[in-house]
């Protein structure tokens, strides 16, 4: 059968013409499924849950060692003042006036006096002021110890019942010698004041009659 090569290349232009129509379309269709995937790609990130998105974060955020605790030293307790009364001072120092004429013998000048008429005076107030303190107070030191030996002040020692003199260097506890073994009041037994008492007055005025 002959070939008629006159009409050859019209069907090659079809040819062409339809393979150029599939490239278009394939382009477009692989150009709309890219979009179409990126899209879908950033829904999905901006729909991630934050613990996951936690989880890319650096893991040097959760080791961050926290601060050390400062404590702080509590404030000191304050210093309470007790207001004192002087009527118990006064009654005392009246009963001092009414044993052992004290109030007369230090208003007493003195330097008039010779060595021995004081002495026979400051008896008579000694032996007074014993019998007030022993009628009236139960005392006993403050340390058992003999004067003269040697002791220990522990650590938190009572500054109101032990009194450091000398060199003190450091911190207690300290080493000394006790030199005077100090006084407590175990008791007191001052007499009841009657109503209108008047506690200024240490001692009447005296006249005879």
């Amino acid at each position: 059968m002959p070939i008629d090569f006159s009409k050859f290349p019209e069907t090659l232009d079809a040819l062409h013409w339809m393979l150029g129509v599939a490239v278009v379309v394939l382009l477009f269709l692989q150009v709309l499924v890219l979009t179409l995937a990126v899209i879908v790609l950033l829904r999905r990130s901006a729909a991630l849950p934050a613990p996951e998105r936690a989880r890319e974060e650096p893991a040097t955020q959760s080791a961050v060692t926290p601060p050390a605790k400062v404590e702080v030293a509590p404030p000191p307790k304050p210093i309470i003042l007790r207001e004192p009364t002087p009527e118990a001072a006064l009654q005392l120092l009246g009963l001092f006036q009414a044993e052992a004429r004290l109030i007369d013998f230090l208003e007493e000048d003195i330097g008039a006096y010779t060595d021995a008429e004081v002495g026979a005076a400051a008896r008579i107030v000694h032996e007074g002021c014993r019998k007030v303190l022993k009628h009236h107070f139960t005392i006993a030191p403050v340390r058992s110890e003999a004067e003269g030996t040697r002791i220990t002040v522990p650590k938190g020692f009572d500054p109101s019942e032990i009194r450091l003199t000398g060199n003190i260097v450091g911190a207690p506890p300290f080493s000394g010698i006790l030199v005077h073994r100090g006084w407590r009041a175990t008791e007191v037994k001052l007499p009841q004041l009657t109503e209108g008492h008047k506690a200024d007055i240490l001692a009447p005025a005296e006249v005879e009659l």
